[in-house]
């Protein structure tokens, strides 16, 4: 006779969508293992078994956000808006990825998909490149994730005339074809003749 299967066990796959669910309702600020294992009505200590440590976890998390970036054929400016919409996907998705690539934990994914978008672009130095560029990207959208969250909570001067958003897109484009070097450097101007 098989034993009845256990709806408390769970694998690394359901705890880190589990968690994945949590952060997009609380933020990485109130994303705790507790937190986590009471979603999952086991003790803390059973997330041990899936994950080493919090920062493990996180990565996962990270790599989980980043998974669905394309590789290549799609060029540098695709490549980085995509990054920034999965960034987007996901509350406080920015600062995780941000704060796992600081620690250098987690897969070079969203690297990875820069570098193959550049050589595919012809650009030269791709890899100096992509990291600018995986630099500039989850700055800009740590940036806007935080002005979003604190225009939802009030946080911002109060003014009905205040997009939080507004020109950010054309920076953000600006910003990844400059670094990715199809943009020319601005010109001296002229001077006149005596």
């Amino acid at each position: 006779m098989t034993p009845e299967p256990n709806p408390a066990r769970h694998d690394r796959d359901s705890v880190a969508r589990s968690a994945l669910a949590l952060l997009d309702e609380v933020g990485l600020a109130d994303l705790s293992m507790r937190r986590i294992a009471a979603r999952l009505d086991v003790q803390p200590s059973a997330l041990y078994w899936h994950f080493a440590s919090k920062q493990e976890l996180l990565a996962d998390l990270a790599d989980r956000i980043t998974a669905s970036l394309p590789r290549g054929t799609t060029g540098v400016l695709a490549t980085a808006r995509g990054l920034r919409d999965a960034l987007f996907a996901h509350r406080d998705g920015a600062e995780l990825v941000l704060s796992t690539y600081a620690l250098q934990l987690g897969s070079a994914h969203a690297l990875d998909a820069l570098i193959a978008a550049l050589r595919s672009d012809g650009a030269d130095d791709p890899e100096t490149r992509a990291t600018a560029i995986l630099h500039f990207v989850l700055g800009h959208a740590t940036l806007v994730q935080q002005r979003m969250h604190a225009d939802s909570h009030g946080a911002l001067p109060p003014s009905d005339e205040i997009d939080v958003t507004a020109g950010l897109d054309r920076a953000f484009d600006l910003g990844v074809r400059a670094l990715a070097g199809e943009v020319s450097a601005p010109r001296a101007p002229r001077r006149a003749r005596a």
